[in-house]
């Protein structure tokens, strides 16, 4: 599934008051991966910079003053979303602006069915703990290092990671049968080729006895059986291996 996760930065709290988007960066996920593809802009406020907002992501009015306008970049951003869901973190902030803006072009806003917060999700799986995004990052060890001050496109890409883990994580190494073989026609035939040589068993003797000897305890009808698919001959198998363990034991 194609997921847009994104991030804005904002000369302040409220658009209604004046306020204006001064960064928006995007990452595309398919199921959870990122795709590689991002969109990014910083933009041109058409107004001052209050000095706590500059203190938040340091972008001063000098930096941003001849930048793209949001709409300069509307149609190229709804473009790059398409029909995709859009993620974000406290995403009813991020929302209310870019919806405000698109309002003052004339544009159609993005529908709230369309967005997940994962914020909400976070207060779901975390409650009563700290939420924000640095405390999900240190959470799930999502590296922070490169995280001085918030930026749009950096806190998409951290959000994304975030995304994945409290989505359940990645499930990268669950490969198709068709894109096993896609792959291992790209690595030249390498991909999920088999051991040249078997590896040597971790069990010491004892540790292997030791198991026998509990698996003859539980019975001729173990429950696992009931899930292979030939129960008759592992039955035979567990009885086999109970006699053996009971004569040793002897």
């Amino acid at each position: 599934m194609r997921e847009i996760v994104f991030d804005t930065e904002t000369t302040g709290l409220d658009p209604t008051k004046g306020h204006r988007i001064v960064e928006i960066g995007a990452v595309e996920i398919s199921n959870l991966i990122p795709t590689g593809r991002t969109y990014h802009f910083y933009l041109d406020p058409e107004r001052d910079m209050p000095e706590e907002a500059f203190r938040v992501h340091g972008l001063s009015s000098a930096f941003l003053t001849g930048q793209k306008k949001f709409r300069e970049i509307a149609a190229s951003f709804l473009e790059f979303v398409d029909d995709a869901d859009l993620v974000a973190h406290n995403a009813e902030f991020d929302m209310r602006f870019v919806n405000f803006e698109l309002g003052l072009l004339g544009m159609e806003a993005i529908a709230s069915d369309r967005v997940v917060d994962t914020l909400t999700i976070a207060r779901r799986r975390h409650p009563g703990a700290s939420n924000t995004l640095d405390a999900l990052c240190q959470r799930y060890g999502v590296d922070l290092s490169r995280r001085e001050k918030h930026g749009a496109l950096l806190d998409a890409g951290l959000l994304a990671e975030v995304y994945a883990e409290l989505m359940g994580g990645r499930q990268s190494a669950l490969i198709l049968q068709a894109d096993a073989a896609t792959l291992a026609e790209e690595a030249g035939g390498e991909f999920l080729r088999s051991r040249p040589h078997r590896l040597e068993p971790l069990l010491t003797g004892a540790e292997r006895a030791a198991h026998e000897a509990f698996v003859a305890t539980l019975g001729k009808a173990p429950v696992w059986l009931g899930y292979l698919a030939e129960p008759e001959a592992a039955v035979r198998d567990s009885e086999n291996r109970s006699a053996e363990a009971m004569e040793r034991r002897a």
